[in-house]
């Protein structure tokens, strides 16, 4: 089985809609957890499942499952922070995997989107590309210039400079895995 990723960042819906089509996507998982953009209003919710449905391009909005924004308790740090780990355990984290499982089964050519245009710097990566590794998913990234990455390609991005004799590949990953969501993981303020 194999996913996608894709960032709209400040893209036109045209040009969105050409990386969708280039790649052959028939269904966008909107894993934004507020499916809305004060800067990039084309990506508002009902006005994308509007321009989507013109292209036979199916809408799903799957952010209460796969968002990063979360506020349960037992997902939250002492200092407010979001824990990509305890996410990954959360029922309906586990749900929204399985319902994408299921679309690719299905035979959906699926693209998770959110807003970032680069994967290490959005939780499509570090949090939910994870998951999907972890499950033998094969997932390639849509760049902002229409080339496709392929995760592993990606995670060698979070190899550090220079190799540690003392640690295997996998280890420095799985750290730069650690230094991303550190640095992308949303900090859930006091009144929320």
């Amino acid at each position: 089985m194999q996913i996608f990723t894709i960032g709209h960042s400040n893209h036109k819906i045209e040009k969105f809609i050409e990386l969708l089509k280039a790649n052959n996507i028939d269904t966008i998982a909107d894993v934004r957890s507020s499916p809305y953009s004060k800067y990039n209003p084309q990506f508002n919710k009902e006005n994308l499942k509007f321009e989507l449905e013109k292209y036979d391009i199916k809408y799903v909005f799957m952010g209460k499952e796969l968002g990063a924004r979360r506020t349960e308790p037992e997902v939250i740090d002492r200092n407010g922070k979001v824990n990509f780990e305890k996410v990954r355990n959360l029922n309906s984290f586990k749900e929204g995997i399985n319902r994408l499982k299921e679309g690719m089964k299905k035979g959906f050519r699926i693209a998770i989107m959110c807003s970032e245009k680069e994967p290490l710097e959005c939780h499509r990566f570090s949090l939910i590309s994870y998951s999907l590794k972890k499950e033998g998913i094969k997932i390639s990234h849509i760049l902002e210039n229409g080339s496709v990455m392929d995760n592993s390609e990606v995670e060698k991005k979070l190899l550090p400079p220079i190799a540690n004799m003392f640690k295997s590949s996998e280890e420095e990953i799985e750290e730069g895995y650690k230094k991303i969501e550190e640095k992308i993981s949303f900090v859930r303020e006091e009144n929320e």
